[in-house]
């Protein structure tokens, strides 16, 4: 049995090459490619990547960001990426131990890391993830002893329900769509694998977040809040601190806020 420190270690590890393989997903998947087969390839001049130039966060610096063949650039996200997942698998190893909650955390930090990058980039949230995801959390929450079921069913109701009766009205009064349908499933997903109690500080750390970065960006372009952002992230980011913190560090955080 690993100790807690060569657990995060080797966490760190098996984050950086689930990131890596995020990155295949996030650009395969919305484009319909299979993300198994083939291996990675330079986009430009077609030629496989190498393993030993395929090695999670440190390959992209070596190569300078650029393909070892033709000299194509490279996004400096494929490390990010991978980096944010090695980190954030490491976080779960140290807060949460080994158990069966730990196997079921990996593959939502996993999945909804990857979601996140996919709605930046495109404004949608894959079926594949969201309702796969639902369904998973509820699984897990019939097959882990550490985990009653009826919590993730309440979850999966009280996410989805707040966030398409928010849609709905939003729909009545300005007779325009304000919030996706991906967003409505994302957050029954999180839900289903944090519960109930967790939907109500997961909108409201999401909210204040998105709203925080929103002025940002508005102030930035100097174009105001004309533009639509992608909710997703906010909902990804909050469910993440949510397991990894836990609610009620999150809950005196906003109360201390607000003096309370």
């Amino acid at each position: 049995m690993f100790d807690e420190t060569a657990l995060t270690i080797v966490l760190f590890f098996l984050g950086s090459i689930f990131g890596s393989f995020a990155n295949v997903v996030i650009y395969r998947m919305p484009k319909g490619e299979s993300v198994v087969f083939p291996s990675s390839y330079c986009r430009s001049c077609n030629t496989p990547v190498k393993w030993y130039n395929n090695v999670p966060i440190l390959a992209w610096f070596w190569l300078r960001g650029r393909c070892s063949t033709c000299g194509a650039t490279y996004s400096f996200r494929y490390p990010m990426v991978e980096l944010v997942m090695a980190v954030l698998f490491a976080l779960c190893g140290y807060s949460i131990g080994w158990n069966w909650t730990l196997i079921e955390a990996l593959l939502f930090t996993f999945s909804l890391v990857t979601v996140s990058c996919i709605d930046l980039d495109l404004m949608i949230l894959p079926d594949k993830f969201t309702l796969s995801g639902i369904a998973i959390g509820l699984i897990g929450a019939a097959i882990n002893p550490e985990r009653p079921f009826m919590d993730a069913v309440y979850g999966v109701l009280a996410g989805g329900g707040f966030l398409w009766a928010v849609a709905y009205l939003y729909f009545v009064f300005r007779n325009r769509e304000g919030m996706g349908g991906g967003d409505i499933k994302l957050l029954a997903w999180i839900g289903a694998v944090l519960g109930w109690k967790a939907i109500p500080v997961v909108i409201l750390a999401s909210s204040l977040i998105g709203s925080f970065v929103g002025i940002l960006l508005a102030v930035r372009s100097r174009e105001g809040m004309t533009h639509a952002i992608p909710f997703g992230p906010y909902l990804a980011g909050a469910a993440l601190l949510y397991m990894l913190l836990g609610g009620e560090i999150l809950a005196n955080w906003y109360l201390a806020l607000h003096g309370m």
